[in-house]
């Protein structure tokens, strides 16, 4: 099932994807919703982040070849970490499918995106085994962790590099049917491919990052965890169009403009 949050002549609701259709629902969409029997073409609408977060986690360095790509532009020795690793991302960063990216006019030209996984927590969760971690799992979705490097870099915290407004769009829909294993990542700047990987084979899978978190951290209905990125990324500037493709979940898909 696909569930999605969008905009409609000004009001805001959730429904079920079903093709080129969206069928509204009433009540929350980690509940399931109840029809109402009215729906709208998908192009109709605007779609919006399919959930608000109650929570914002981000998994830090979680693919190998990242890691040794991020630490060979710093002239570094690669440093694998030997367990998993947990940040927070601001809400205020969050935009839906087809929203502008917008770079801070100050902003030097290192802006990248990061494709990543999103994983969307539906149950209350605390103490749980790799085993049963994904019991409190609703779904999945598309996030582009957009990073400024030199502010990422440059400040004590990562609140402009990583949080800026725009800085994190997150879509189209939930997807809540999903073969981890199956999945393939595949980036498109301009229609031009730049990368394409097994979204799975991760450093610590779903799995080790919910089972270490619930450890410490209650997680609750709502709480989104974005699982890394892999490889290197190639810089994003004004006219720019990024597409983040997941087997099995669809198209993430931002424009990019440099305020004036």
């Amino acid at each position: 099932m696909r569930y999605a949050r969008f905009e409609k002549d000004g009001t805001i609701a959730c429904g079920i994807v079903e093709g080129d259709t969206i069928k509204v629902i009433t009540g929350e969409i980690l509940d399931g919703g109840t029809p109402t029997g009215e729906t709208h073409a998908l192009d109709s609408v605007q779609l919006l982040p399919p959930i608000i977060p109650e929570t914002f986690y981000a998994a830090g360095l979680n693919y190998v070849a990242h890691i040794k790509e991020q630490a060979e532009s710093r002239g570094a020795k690669p440093n694998i970490p030997e367990k998993p690793d947990i940040g927070y991302r601001a809400n205020n960063a969050l935009i839906g499918h087809n929203e502008t990216i917008v770079i801070p006019k100050d902003a030097t030209d290192l802006v990248e995106y990061e494709a990543e996984l999103v994983v969307v927590i539906g149950k209350q969760a605390k103490h749980l085994s790799e085993a049963d971690a994904l019991s409190c799992v609703f779904g999945y979705t598309i996030g582009n962790d957009v990073s400024e490097r030199t502010w990422q870099r440059g400040d004590r915290t990562f609140w402009r590099g990583k949080n800026a407004d725009t800085f994190k769009p997150m879509g189209p829909w939930i997807e809540t049917d999903l073969d981890l294993d199956s999945l393939e990542t595949t980036v498109r700047l301009n229609g031009e491919e730049t990368i394409r990987f097994e979204t799975n084979n991760m450093l610590f899978g779903v799995e080790r990052y919910i089972s270490a978190m619930s450890k410490y951290l209650t997680l609750y209905p709502g709480d989104v965890i974005w699982m890394g990125t892999e490889g290197k990324s190639p810089q994003m500037k004004h006219g720019d169009v990024c597409e983040i493709d997941i087997t099995g979940i669809g198209t993430l898909r931002n424009p990019v403009v440099r305020e004036s």
